[in-house]
């Protein structure tokens, strides 16, 4: 006998919470004003079994050759997939307006359709006409063979152009203007999200076809939708980067084909999006000299070593509570080292000074290994004494100034020798260590650091 059973009243627009009574704020995704009516009695019903039409196989009998990775020919985004492409896989990238997301993918399916002239590629437009499209493929070069372009906001007319071109890849930009005429909602809510997401994974799946669907982030830089999108799709990935920078970065969140602990780093520009192998030089000063308040670190992105700069700017303020100033890095982090170095170090003078620390090139770092540059660059600054030359420092400080243990301590070191870095300062059990041509001094406590560079 079929159960009927009541549906929730309400449910959050964002993240599709749902609640049998109205409330102001979504105590899911902390959104306000977002939750709205929804009604209705639904039946539910256990289906009755059927034949199987494909019966299960052995493991060892599955056949794991269409699986396997194909470049896309961007060497970045392949770092960050774990390879490529893999057929049948349906990817979400997710990032902020303008970052530079519709350019990537469609240097992406350029790229592959370049690489493979017999089978297609579709590029599907919501948000732009045909002729917006084909104007920034000539700007970066990405206008080949084989690379079809549809602007399309009807989900079966979308499904119509895939059974007509026959793709072995798929970008849909973007999920949000996608929209069925069978679900009600307007096209962006969350069932119209639901029904397109559900409808591009069936046919990726069926058609043994990759599909990249394009995602909007909130204010807050969550993915916009139903958090269910996340889990449902293969990969998710978050295209990051500051709006007045070059670099941008590209992060994958979840990832059933490979690691999620890389980082793919581009440079935008007119022409398009350049894949770096080494971008330690956009994270670093050009200037010669050596300046007080500054201090080189070695950040790790996952598994890549990055190189960045830390500076430091102190000046004497007249206000009762000084100013504090951080860009790039974590601002209660910053605010405890001023305080250890007020009390631990002695540096008085923080007490009645206005603090600004930043990074250098919009990075931005968030690892605690940060820690003993920043307060090296902030003494550096207040006595105004600059460090050695061809000098970095990393270590996690703590709040009875001890210097702490990091991790990828191997990695960070070889990079700083490829780098050209002759000292380092480092936690505790890095000189074992190090490598030929740099010379490591281990340290226990911030104090014995500012000793050791200040005194004398």
């Amino acid at each position: 006998m079929a159960k009927r059973k009541s549906t929730p009243g309400f449910e959050c627009t964002e993240c599709g919470w749902q609640t049998v009574k109205w409330v102001g704020r979504c105590p899911e995704c902390q959104a306000w004003g977002t939750i709205e009516e929804k009604g209705g009695q639904v039946t539910a019903r256990t289906p009755a079994a059927k034949t199987v039409t494909a019966p299960a196989a052995a493991i060892a009998d599955v056949d794991a050759s269409t699986a396997e990775f194909r470049p896309t020919g961007v060497p970045e985004l392949d770092r960050v997939l774990g390879g490529g492409l893999v057929p049948g896989a349906v990817i979400l990238l997710a990032g902020e307006p303008g970052v530079g997301k519709s350019t990537l993918l469609l240097q992406a399916a350029a790229a592959v359709a370049a690489a493979h002239p017999d089978q297609p590629v579709l590029y599907l437009t919501g948000e732009e006409s045909a002729a917006q499209v084909r104007k920034r493929a000539e700007r970066i070069d990405a206008i080949t063979e084989g690379l079809y372009l549809a602007a399309e906001t009807d989900l079966s007319q979308a499904l119509g152009q895939i059974e007509a071109t026959g793709p072995q890849l798929t970008v849909m930009d973007s999920v949000q203007t996608l929209a069925s005429a069978e679900v009600d909602g307007a096209a962006g809510g969350v069932t119209q999200i639901r029904e397109v997401t559900a409808a591009m994974i069936e046919a990726a799946k069926r058609r043994n076809m990759t599909t990249i669907l394009v995602g909007h982030v909130t204010k807050e830089g969550a993915i916009a939708g139903p958090r269910m999108l996340e889990h449902l799709v293969d990969v998710v990935c978050q295209f990051e980067g500051e709006r007045h920078s070059r670099l941008r970065m590209l992060r994958a969140v979840k990832n059933r084909y490979g690691p999620t602990d890389d980082v793919g780093c581009f440079d935008l520009s007119e022409t398009g999006l350049e894949s770096l192998a080494d971008p330690s030089g956009l994270f670093v000063s050009a200037m010669t000299e050596r300046v007080p308040g500054t201090c080189i670190t070695i950040t790790l992105e996952g598994h890549r070593p990055l190189t960045a700069e830390v500076q430091a700017l102190v000046a004497e303020s007249t206000a009762s509570q000084p100013r504090r100033a951080v860009s790039g890095l974590d601002s209660p982090r910053v605010s405890m080292l001023l305080a250890v170095l007020q009390r631990r170090a002695k540096l008085a003078a923080l007490m009645k000074s206005e603090a600004y620390v930043a990074t250098v090139g919009g990075v931005r770092i968030t690892e605690p290994a940060a820690d003993l540059a920043v307060a090296l660059a902030i003494t550096s600054a207040v006595l105004e004494r600059a460090l050695p030359n061809r000098f970095l420092a990393f270590g996690e400080v703590g709040l009875a100034s001890e210097v702490r243990p990091v991790s990828g301590l191997q990695r960070r070191l070889a990079e700083a020798q490829r780098l050209g870095f002759t000292h380092a300062l480092v936690p505790p059990g890095g000189a074992e260590s190090a490598p030929e041509g740099i010379t490591v001094k281990e340290i226990g406590s911030l104090p014995e650091a500012l000793s050791l560079l200040f005194e004398g």
